[in-house]
């Protein structure tokens, strides 16, 4: 049956899409793609597949979200097999359920297939894990970028006291106003802490610090954007662990401050 897929690319190493996002590319008529998609993944459509580039940059978007959705809609019309290919997990501040309230909203078949998210990916490719039964029996996935600049309306108080590890997305940018936050809500100083830039690809760099240092680190190795931070104990595992990186770094970039 002719439908729109919503799909997972998962975190950027190709490897680690899933079976049937991979069928999904390899059938589709229309593939829209975002920025974080690996390219190679795009290798697996077929030769007439139209390719439509849809990525997002901070303050700069090739196409609106009100775009994006009026093409799946009338690709799907004219009964074409569209994907909407979105790294990571289109649930996981992908926009992914705004795009199938809008093919829903005029009657056309959709299915989500579900990606690997980098919130879990890129620790675990840096030696990180999210949980660990002795000193991180809960993590929460968190926004550090709103529409209008500094994640303002999250209740960091809640945070700091509720789980044992932040996992942050999109949060470089403001990362000295959320670690201000979090301090002034109860995390200590001392607290470890990494950043994690394009993890799971060969590009993949992850520097550690503390709440106290971890501005100062990532403005002395220049990280930017994709950046995962991740937030607790946790990150201390990294120096036991000591995986082997994408880019064949087994060491931190930054010690533990």
């Amino acid at each position: 049956m002719v439908k729109a897929c919503i799909v997972g690319a998962g975190p950027g190493d190709p490897e680690l899409i899933t079976v049937k996002a991979l069928k999904c590319i390899q059938k589709a008529d229309v593939i829209l793609y975002d920025r974080l998609v690996n390219k190679e993944l795009l290798k697996e459509a077929k030769r007439d597949c139209h390719l439509i580039y849809c990525g997002k940059q901070p303050n700069f978007h090739t196409l609106q979200q009100e775009t994006i959705n009026h093409l799946l809609v009338k690709y799907t019309k004219q009964g074409k097999n569209v994907v909407r290919l979105k790294g990571g997990d289109p649930f996981v501040f992908g926009r992914g359920a705004e795009e199938v309230e809008a093919l829903m909203e005029n009657g056309l078949p959709v299915e989500v297939v579900p990606g690997v998210t980098a919130g879990v990916a890129a620790p675990a490719y840096a030696g990180i894990p999210v949980t660990h039964r002795e000193i991180g029996s809960s993590f929460a996935i968190v926004t550090g970028h709103k529409v209008k600049g500094k994640p303002t309306d999250i209740n960091w108080k809640s945070l700091v006291t509720a789980v044992d590890t932040l996992v942050i997305y999109m949060g470089i940018t403001n990362l000295p106003y959320i670690r201000a936050e979090l301090i002034k809500h109860g995390k200590k100083e001392n607290t470890p802490v990494a950043i994690i830039q394009q993890g799971t690809t060969s590009h993949q760099r992850t520097v550690t610090g503390t709440l106290s240092s971890i501005v100062s680190v990532v403005e002395k190795e220049g990280i930017n954007n994709p950046a995962m931070i991740i937030v607790g104990e946790v990150v201390t595992f990294r120096d036991k662990i000591r995986l082997l990186e994408p880019g064949g770094k087994a060491e931190s970039y930054a010690t533990m401050a």
